[in-house]
Formats: C-alpha cells, sequence, structure tokens
C-alpha cells in the first residue's frame, strides 16, 4: 500500500478531526493512521492493479497512546452508514444474547454473524482483548464467519495477536484465533512512546481521598442519593447499594469487586445510571485476582460509555495501585489517572474543587 496518505481523503479528514479538537499527532500516530488510512482506502476502493487489502487491520501498542483516537476518528471518516464501533465487553454480552434468541436452530452462530454483517459493512473493535478461552474460540468463531460475509474488521488493542491469551495452559488451543488475525488482518504496532492520558485535559471523575468518616453527607449532597438505598437486581443477581439516586448510585469496592459480577452487570450498571461512585478502595495489590480482574473491567466498560466515576479511598490513589501485577492493569492505571485528586473532607471545599 501507499505510504502518502497525506493524500488520502481518508487521512485527511480522520487528521482535520482530531486537529479539531486540539490534538496533534506524535510521529508513531502519524505513520499509524497512515497506514489505517491506506488501508481502508484499499478496502473500499479496490484498483485492479493494486494487490488486494487484507481483510481487517489492527491496530496494537502501549496504553494511553492514542489507539482509540485512532480508530474513532478513522470510523467516523470511512465514507458508510452501515459501520459499527463495539467494545469487547458489550460484543460479548450481545453475542450470547443473540445466540439465545436462535437457540434450537441451526448453526445459530452463523446466523448471529449474518445478522452483523447485514447491520455493519465496517465493524470496529475498540480495546480489544480476550483472556477466557472460551470467549476466544467463540470470537474466532465468529471472525470467521464475518471474513466470509467480506465484513471489514478493525481492531485496537494493547497486545499483539500472539499475546491476547497469556495463559500458557490455553495458548495451543488459542494459536488458531491469533493465525486467524494474523493471517487476514494488516497488524500495525504503535511505536512506544508519551502515555498521553494523564496529561489529556480530559477529566472523567474524581478520586476522593478522605476519611470514611462524612463521607456518607459528602455523596448523598453531592450526587442527590437517597440512604439506606434498597437491593437494586441486575438480572438473577441482587447488589447492595450504600445509596442511589435518580442518576447516580453509591457501592463499596467490596460490593462491586469482591462478589462474583460479570461484565454484563457492569455494562448494566453503566446504561442505568450516569455517575458512579465507588468507596473504600484498599491495596489492590492484597485483592484477588478476581478482584483486580472486575476492577479492570468495570473501569474498561465505566470509561467507554462515558460515565463519571467518583473513587474513593483513605490514602493517595498511587499508593493503592502501586504493585499490581495484573496483565491489563497498566490500562486501568492510566485511566484512573485522569480522575482529579481531591483530598477535602469538608463538603464545602470539596464542592469548590
Amino acid at each position: 500500500m501507499t505510504s502518502e496518505s497525506p493524500g488520502n481523503p481518508l487521512y485527511r479528514q480522520a487528521a482535520a478531526q482530531l486537529a479539531a479538537r486540539g490534538l496533534s499527532l506524535d510521529g508513531a500516530q502519524r505513520q499509524a493512521l497512515t497506514r489505517l488510512a491506506d488501508w481502508l482506502q484499499a478496502r473500499l476502493q479496490p484498483s485492479a492493479w493494486r494487490r488486494r487489502a487484507p481483510a481487517g487491520a489492527y491496530l496494537w501498542g502501549g496504553v494511553g497512546r492514542g489507539k482509540s483516537l485512532l480508530l474513532d476518528s478513522l470510523f467516523a471518516a470511512a465514507p458508510l452508514t452501515a459501520k459499527r464501533r463495539v467494545h469487547v465487553h458489550q460484543l460479548l454480552q450481545e453475542l450470547q444474547q443473540r445466540l439465545l434468541a436462535h437457540s434450537g436452530q441451526a448453526d445459530p452462530l452463523a446466523r448471529v454473524a449474518s445478522e452483523l454483517a447485514g447491520q455493519a459493512r465496517l465493524l470496529c473493535f475498540d480495546e480489544f482483548h480476550v483472556h477466557d478461552i472460551g470467549d476466544a474460540i467463540l470470537l474466532g468463531r465468529l471472525l470467521q464467519q464475518l471474513l466470509k460475509a467480506g465484513t471489514i474488521l478493525l481492531f485496537s488493542s494493547n497486545y499483539a495477536p500472539s499475546q491476547l491469551c497469556p495463559n500458557p495452559l490455553y495458548y495451543s488451543r488459542f494459536r488458531p484465533f491469533a493465525e486467524l488475525l494474523e493471517r487476514h488482518c494488516l497488524v500495525v504496532e504503535m511505536a512506544a512512546g508519551v502515555d498521553y492520558r494523564p496529561l489529556s485535559e480530559r477529566h472523567w471523575g474524581h478520586y476522593l481521598q478522605a476519611p470514611q468518616a462524612g463521607l456518607e453527607t459528602l455523596l448523598a449532597e453531592r450526587l442527590q442519593l437517597v440512604m439506606p438505598a434498597a437491593p437494586l437486581a441486575l438480572g438473577p443477581r441482587q447488589i447492595q447499594p450504600l445509596g442511589q439516586g435518580r442518576e447516580a448510585l453509591w457501592l463499596s469496592f467490596a460490593e462491586l469487586c469482591q462478589r462474583p459480577l460479570a461484565s454484563a452487570d457492569y455494562l448494566e450498571l453503566c446504561r442505568r445510571f450516569a455517575r458512579l461512585a465507588v468507596s473504600g478502595l484498599p491495596e489492590l495489590a492484597r485483592c484477588s485476582a478476581d478482584a483486580q480482574q472486575r476492577l479492570v473491567n468495570f473501569v474498561d466498560i465505566a470509561y467507554d460509555a462515558g460515565r463519571e466515576l467518583l473513587l474513593h479511598g483513605e490514602q493517595p490513589l498511587e499508593s493503592l495501585c502501586a504493585g499490581v501485577n495484573h496483565m491489563d492493569f497498566g490500562r486501568t492505571r492510566s485511566r484512573l489517572a485522569q480522575l482529579r485528586r481531591l483530598t477535602a473532607v469538608d463538603h464545602r471545599e470539596y464542592q469548590a474543587c
């Protein structure tokens, strides 16, 4: 594919959108956008004399490097009406629901893939990651069907395809999925560089460092909460909020992350509430791997949904996040760095921050 993408209308439109937001691309970002724009242009307007472009593109690299921004700008520039961007948690939940609707029919996964392909010629999967072998096999079969249907696939991820499933016990079963991505996608690595999230002016919530005493009064007035709150149904499960308002919910960390909640539960919370408070954040390195994974999933989903997060702990956030070795926590740490830091305990002072 050509390297003259500044003349590519998709590149120009995507770069103009980013510039309109006051964002300028560094060298690695320009190079990645160049390759992706050339690829998509070749997919949308194939040429008889040019080699056929791969069916998909897979952009990967370190946290906070602007991969989602590039994907979103290219997605917006694509001259298609039948296009869709989806986060992996949402995709897996939707896939299960669609499969259930086709239960008892022949090859339900092929039917689901046909539905998705009929609704979107371009499918973008942002922050793509999959560590569960069952999910990997299911997604691999789905992607095979989408590729057969001619769907254009665009991914962003923190991991190369071969690194998506780090558990060595499952890697032999996972390898066909990684090879499927490598075979059918243009794989573009975003060169290492600055994590831009902590430098961003986008603040999607607050981290309040304060004693537990007095927190109820602060949050009740800040979020317009009713306390005590009634139990909240999430499908077959119930959780016990500390407070609930028309658009806000307050949960303890223990209730949110130390109970067996699933990504589907976090998706439901983010559908129902625009503002979510989580109090009593402990030293995360001391938490179980399951609790760490739930926090990672919750932050991913809340961030992608544009929900306002108010996180509370009695120590500095950096201290509570120190020493966590969970492989996905780099992305979570980067996103939590965008929370405004508050240390006030007086309500008037807190309101003024």
